[in-house]
C-alpha cells in the first residue's frame, strides 16, 4: 500500500511518542528502583551494626541456651522493626524474629549466605534475594559482633522489598498516564501540520509537473520561512534558470574551444573513415600539419605506421593503454599517445599526444642516478653485515678483534651517513627544494667558521690550515648557508686527501664585478685525464682511496649544483705532486 506524506508524518509520530514513553518507563523505573535498593541498604546496614552491638553487650553464651538468643532477637526487632536473625561464628542461628523456637533447630545453616560469608570475612555485608525461609524478596545486612576481642557471631537484619515494587509501579502508572495524555496531543497537532504539509507538497508537485512540461513561466507563490517554501523558492529560481541555460552552454562551447587552443598537449579528432575533424594548434606543432588537414586523412598528412597501427586497434577497442611512438626528424621527441573512441553513433576517435621527451630524459638520468647510489651503498652495508656476522660467529670473545670489527662498523655507518646526507642535499637541488638566499655575504665571518670546523682535524693529521684575505672587505651575493656548505666540502676533501706536512689556504680577492674564491693545497695533485669529470656524480679519481676515507663521491657534484644556483662558476687546475686549486667565481655584492 502506498502512503502519503501525511500518514508517513502521521505514522512517525506515533512511532516517536511510543519510543519515548517506554525509554521513560525504563529510565525512571530503574533509577527508582537503585535508589530505593540503595537506601534500604544503607540503612539496613546501620541498623544492622547497632543490632551487633546489642549483641555484643549480652552476657548470653553463644553455645547457650537458644531460647535466650530467640528472645534477644525477638526483642531487638520490636526495637528496630525489622527481621533480626543472630547466627553463631559456625553459621548456625541462634535466634530469629520471624521464626518460632521451635522451628529454629529445622533452619539450614546461615554460614554459606553471601551477606553472612562477607560479614565473616571483612566485618560486614549486604546481599538481595529471595528469602527462603519467610519466601520473600528481602534485603538483608549483617555485622559480626565479639566477645572478648574474639568473633563470637552474626547479627543480620532484613526487611521485605514491597515497598520498592509498590513504588515502581505507582511510578510506572504516572508514566504511562502522562505518556498518553502527551501522545493524543501529539497526534492532534501531527495530523494538523501533516494535513498542512501535505497540501503545499501537492502545489509544488503541480507546479513541478507544468514546469517540466515546458510552462516557464509558473510559479510556485509559496510564502514562508521554512523547508516546503525553499523547495517552492528554489523551483522559482530554477524556472529562472532555464531560460539562461542556452546562453550558458553557448559560453561554455568559446570557453572549450580557448582551453584547446591554450593546450600544451596535442589533440586529434578522427571520423569514421579517419579523416581530421578536429586538430588544436599544438598538435599543428608537433606533427607540422597545415591548416588544411582539416577534412583529410590523417595519413595524408603524417606517414607514420606505428600511429597508423595504433589508431586502428583503438578503434576496436573500448579502452586502450597509452603508448608512446618516436617522431624522427630534426628535433626528435617522443609522444605518449592516448586514443579512445568517443561515445556516441558517429563512432569518432578521440587522440591525445603528450610530448615526453624530456621526462623520458629525467627518467634516464634518474636510473643512472639510482644505479651508481646501489652500487655506493652496497659496498658499506656489505661491510657492515661482513663484520656483524663475524662478531655474532664468535669473534666477540676476543677483545681486540671485536674492536677491530667495531671500528670497521662505525666507518661504514659514517660512511653511509655521508652517501644518505649528500643524496638528500643533491635531491633537494634538483627539485627546487633547497631555496637560496640573494642576500650579501662577508667572506670575513665565513672563512674563519669554515676552518675552525676542520682545525682539530688538520691538526691531528699534521695539515696547516691558513686564510688569505685583503684588508679591506670581500661580501659577495649569495646564499650564506650555500657559501658555507661549499667551502666546508672544498677543504674537507683538501684535509682528507692531503698528507702531513701539507698546507691549505682559502684566498679571496675582488675581480671587477666578481669575487673569485680558492681553495687550494700542496697535496698530491690530480692526474689531468680526471679534471674534465671530477664534477661528476659518484665520480672518484682513486675509487678504493676514496672509499676508505669516507668519501660518497658527491661532494663536488654539490659544489657545482650550489655555486651554480647563486649565478657563480667552479673550475679546478692541478698538477700531480703539486697540489690542486679549485676557484669559485661569484658575483661582487652592492657595496
Amino acid at each position: 500500500m502506498r502512503l502519503g506524506v501525511r500518514a508517513k508524518l502521521f505514522l512517525i509520530s506515533v512511532v516517536l511518542s511510543v519510543a519515548s514513553m517506554t525509554a521513560a518507563d525504563a529510565y525512571l523505573t530503574t533509577s527508582l528502583t537503585s535508589h530505593m535498593t540503595e537506601t534500604i541498604r544503607a540503612d539496613l546496614l546501620i541498623r544492622a551494626r547497632l543490632v551487633a552491638r546489642e549483641a555484643a553487650a549480652g552476657r548470653l553464651d553463644v553455645g547457650g541456651d537458644r531460647a535466650a538468643w530467640d528472645a534477644l532477637a525477638d526483642g531487638i526487632a520490636a526495637s528496630a522493626r525489622e527481621r533480626v536473625t543472630l547466627i553463631g561464628r559456625d553459621g548456625v542461628v541462634l535466634g530469629d524474629s520471624h521464626v518460632a523456637l521451635a522451628d529454629l533447630p529445622g533452619v539450614e545453616n546461615h554460614a554459606t549466605r553471601p551477606e553472612v560469608a562477607s560479614a565473616l570475612e571483612r566485618g560486614e555485608g549486604t546481599a538481595e534475594r529471595l528469602s527462603a525461609t519467610v519466601g520473600q524478596s528481602m534485603m538483608y545486612a549483617a555485622a559480626i559482633f565479639r566477645r572478648g576481642g574474639v568473633v563470637a557471631g552474626v547479627a543480620r537484619v532484613a526487611e521485605p522489598l514491597v515497598e520498592v515494587d509498590r513504588a515502581t509501579a505507582d511510578v510506572r502508572k504516572l508514566v504511562w498516564l502522562g505518556s498518553a495524555i502527551a501522545l493524543a496531543l501529539a497526534l492532534m497537532l501531527s495530523s494538523a501540520v501533516s494535513k498542512r504539509m501535505s497540501a503545499a507538497i501537492a502545489g509544488l508537485t503541480d507546479t513541478a509537473r507544468r514546469m517540466a512540461e515546458g510552462d516557464l513561466s509558473v510559479r510556485t507563490r509559496v510564502d514562508g520561512d521554512d523547508e516546503v517554501a525553499a523547495l517552492g523558492k528554489a523551483l522559482d529560481r530554477l524556472a529562472g534558470s532555464l531560460a539562461r541555460t542556452m546562453t550558458e552552454l553557448r559560453t561554455q562551447r568559446d570557453l572549450q574551444g580557448r582551453i584547446l587552443d591554450a593546450m600544451h598537449e596535442g589533440v586529434l579528432v578522427l571520423d569514421r573513415d579517419g579523416h581530421v575533424v578536429l586538430v588544436n594548434p599544438a598538435l599543428r606543432a608537433m606533427l607540422l600539419l597545415g591548416a588544411e588537414s582539416t577534412g583529410k586523412l590523417l595519413l595524408e598528412s603524417v606517414r607514420h605506421a606505428d600511429l597508423a597501427e595504433l589508431l586502428e586497434a583503438a578503434r576496436g577497442a573500448h579502452a586502450m593503454a597509452p603508448t608512446e611512438i618516436d617522431l624522427p626528424g630534426l628535433k626528435p621527441r617522443r609522444l605518449l599517445v592516448h586514443a579512445s573512441p568517443l561515445l556516441g553513433d558517429d563512432e569518432r576517435l578521440l587522440v591525445v599526444f603528450v610530448d615526453v621527451t624530456e621526462l623520458r630524459r629525467l627518467e634516464s638520468l634518474r636510473r643512472d642516478f639510482v644505479a651508481n647510489a646501489s652500487h655506493e651503498l652496497r659496498t658499506p652495508i656489505a661491510a657492515v653485515r661482513s663484520a656483524t656476522e663475524t662478531l655474532q660467529d664468535g669473534a666477540l670473545g676476543d677483545a681486540e678483534a671485536a674492536a677491530r670489527f667495531v671500528d670497521i662498523i662505525d666507518r661504514n655507518a659514517a660512511r653511509l651517513q655521508s652517501l644518505v646526507e649528500d643524496m638528500l642535499d643533491l635531491s633537494k637541488l634538483d627539485s627546487k627544494e633547497f631555496k637560496l638566499k640573494r642576500e650579501r655575504v662577508e667572506l670575513s665571518s665565513v672563512v674563519p667558521i669554515v676552518l675552525g670546523l676542520f682545525r682539530e682535524r688538520a691538526e691531528k693529521k699534521g695539515v696547516r690550515l691558513r686564510a688569505e684575505l685583503p684588508g679591506a672587505p670581500v661580501a659577495v651575493e649569495g646564499d650564506a648557508r650555500a657559501i658555507e656548505h661549499v667551502l666546508s666540502n672544498l677543504v674537507d676533501n683538501a684535509v682528507k686527501y692531503c698528507p702531513g706536512g701539507s698546507e691549505v689556504v682559502v684566498r679571496a680577492a675582488r675581480e671587477a664585478d666578481r669575487v673569485r674564491l680558492v681553495v687550494s693545497d700542496t697535496g698530491p695533485g690530480i692526474p689531468a685525464e680526471h679534471l674534465p669529470r671530477l664534477f661528476e656524480r659518484f665520480y672518484r679519481v682513486d675509487a678504493g682511496r676514496s672509499r676508505e676515507l669516507g668519501g660518497t663521491g658527491l661532494g663536488l657534484s654539490i659544489v657545482k649544483h650550489m655555486v651554480e644556483a647563486m649565478r657563480g662558476t667552479v673550475s679546478v687546475e692541478s698538477q700531480v705532486g703539486r697540489g690542486s686549486t679549485f676557484a669559485v667565481s661569484l658575483g661582487a655584492a652592492a657595496t
